[in-house]
């Protein structure tokens, strides 16, 4: 019994001088609030780093859409990006919305816009196939 007075006495001692210790008793001041604000030549500096940093996207340019018609999608895809041609759209020519998973195993049947048309490099183009053997 002595022992566990002795030890609840020995934690609250302890546990009133680490308060004391932190500015935690009744005498303590709130200490006052410290803001510190980088220098403008600092914000300045870090907003041009930023601003540099920041890759330039080429304009699109005016270029003939290759023609990918009776291509595997995979082969199609391929020959449309190196043309410069990125922003490619993949449909099931049949309407039944089916995934092209495996690119390989669709064969392209049309392209929109049309093989030979100028377009900009940037212009979405849809890719519409369907498995080989339908």
């Amino acid at each position: 019994m002595q022992v566990s007075r002795l030890l609840s006495a020995l934690s609250v001692t302890v546990f009133s001088a680490v308060l004391i210790g932190c500015g935690g008793g009744a005498d303590a001041a709130a200490p006052a609030a410290t803001v510190l604000a980088p220098p403008a030549a600092a914000t300045a500096a870090n907003d041009n780093t930023a601003k540099s940093s920041k890759v330039a996207e080429p304009d699109p340019e005016m270029k003939t859409l290759p023609n990918v018609v009776g291509l595997n999608l995979q082969d199609g895809q391929n020959a449309m990006q190196t043309a410069g041609f990125s922003l490619l759209d993949d449909k099931d020519a049949t309407g039944q919305n089916r995934f092209q998973i495996l690119d390989r195993n669709w064969v392209i049947t049309e392209q929109d816009p049309a093989a030979g048309q100028e377009a900009s490099t940037d212009t979405k183009v849809t890719l519409y196939a369907k498995k080989y053997g339908e």
